[in-house]
């Protein structure tokens, strides 16, 4: 074979032996280089994307999407909770009893209802990120309250069970503000998260 100039070949003589260099030079002696390629070719290999985890804060329902519907019937008086489907009634009892410590309170004493929305919200984020489990929310007893009942008390009960970071509520005992408060169960943080 010939090159595409029709020229010879040369090709420089490998190290060695002549003996050895006479044979590759017969080997060889037909042979034209390839053409060029026309792509380009990146020696750099692309980095790989690291996958990120979704902030449980943008897991949560935002503000806005709590609904003020009240789905929780809630007796004057009565000592009320809620549990998620799949949490046994030894964890409610747990909470009731100040198994775990209260780790942060939030009071809404004196905030209209829209306030106290976001203030609850706020504080739940900010609380599931430190890695808090047991939390106290203050929605007062609705003594100062035209009607004298709880204004926040079923709505603040509603936003909770809304919640998929919450686990379950009970009514606080007495010396926790009674009914007037209540104790917050937030799921656990992965440890591998």
């Amino acid at each position: 074979m010939k090159r595409r100039d029709d020229k010879p070949a040369t090709v420089p003589a490998p190290a060695g032996s002549d003996e050895d260099a006479s044979l590759f030079r017969d080997a060889v002696r037909g042979v034209a280089p390839l053409a060029a390629p026309d792509k380009i070719i990146h020696s750099r290999k692309r980095p790989q994307p690291i996958p990120q985890q979704t902030p449980r804060d943008a897991q949560s329902a935002p503000a806005d999407l709590l609904s003020d519907h009240i789905p929780l019937e809630i007796e004057a008086g009565d000592a009320w909770s809620f549990m998620r489907p799949g949490v046994s009634h030894q964890t409610l009892r747990r909470l009731r009893r100040g198994y775990w410590g209260i780790q942060a309170r939030l009071d809404l004493h004196g905030l209209t209802r829209e306030q106290a929305r976001l203030e609850l919200v706020a504080f739940l984020n900010s609380s599931a990120q430190r890695g808090l489990r047991c939390v106290q929310v203050i929605h007062g007893k609705g003594l100062s309250s035209k009607d004298r009942e709880p204004v926040l008390k079923t709505r603040v009960g509603s936003w909770l069970a809304q919640r998929d970071d919450v686990l379950a509520f009970c009514q606080a005992r007495p010396e926790e503000g009674g009914s007037g408060a209540v104790l917050v169960l937030l799921k656990a943080v992965d440890a591998r998260a």
